[in-house]
């Protein structure tokens, strides 16, 4: 299949009617709920990685998976509601990018991932 000379598809729900106006809402703070549940989610893993006791690992991992769970929830509320979407890419550059980073795993330590 190929669509290269297509134009790109969007891959989302239907967008519902969102008024313009300077005030803020509901998609403009379920984006800033979104956004802040991203950065708070990779602040905790970094945090998991330097926790030297495991009592705080512990805690931290139960924080880390509630904010994970928090921010999947936000973004499926966001692209149900067609807040949310992306560009459809095309089965060859897929397969070109595959390709690509297929040969990459020579590289890890004891022989790779198969």
């Amino acid at each position: 299949m190929n669509n290269q000379n297509q134009p790109s598809q969007k891959i989302q729900n239907p967008a519902m009617q969102v008024p313009k106006t300077p005030q803020m809402n509901d998609r403009d703070f379920i984006n800033d709920m979104l956004a802040t549940e991203k950065y708070m989610t990779n602040s905790y893993a970094v945090a998991l990685h330097e926790a030297s006791h495991q009592h705080l690992h512990d805690d931290l991992l139960t924080i880390f998976n509630e904010t994970q769970h928090a921010q999947r929830s936000l973004f499926e509320h966001m692209f149900k509601n067609g807040w949310y979407t992306f560009d459809a890419e095309s089965e060859q550059k897929i397969q070109q990018s595959y390709q690509q980073h297929a040969g990459y795993s020579n590289q890890f330590p004891y022989g790779g991932v198969q």
